[in-house]
């Protein structure tokens, strides 16, 4: 078992950062640290991807020396995955930041409990 570790550490690595994110999701209360959760996710995720399209003594797709035999080369398609999906990533995480900002303006708390019972103490009073 450690031996397998030992050689896959990248993937263990990956699946010990979205084990941290999804921890972090499901069990912090601030919105802030939600955010920071959901962007370990997101890096253990890319580093999964990474990994897994990396081959080792292969170059990158760029034919150079006339050599056009494919099993010379490894896959782009995971880089181009973890490419899109880190401006994603930072997509989502700039309008989540500005969603806590807005939250934060109107309740004075980044705590979901307290923003929940204010937002209902607010659609009680109207």
């Amino acid at each position: 078992m450690l031996e397998t570790l030992l050689v896959n550490y990248e993937e263990a690595a990956a699946i010990i950062l979205f084990g941290i994110g999804l921890t972090m999701l499901l069990f912090h209360r601030n919105l802030i640290k939600k955010l920071i959760g959901m962007n370990i996710m997101d890096t253990g995720t890319f580093l999964f991807l990474a990994s897994m399209g990396y081959i080792s003594d292969r170059k990158a797709p760029i034919i150079t020396g006339g050599v056009t035999n494919v099993e010379a080369y490894i896959n782009p398609v995971p880089a181009g995955l973890v490419l899109t999906g880190i401006v994603v990533s930072v997509s989502v995480t700039a309008v989540m930041l500005s969603l806590t900002i807005r939250l934060y303006r109107r309740y004075h708390t980044l705590n979901l409990d307290d923003v929940y019972i204010l937002s209902k103490h607010q659609t009680e009073d109207r």
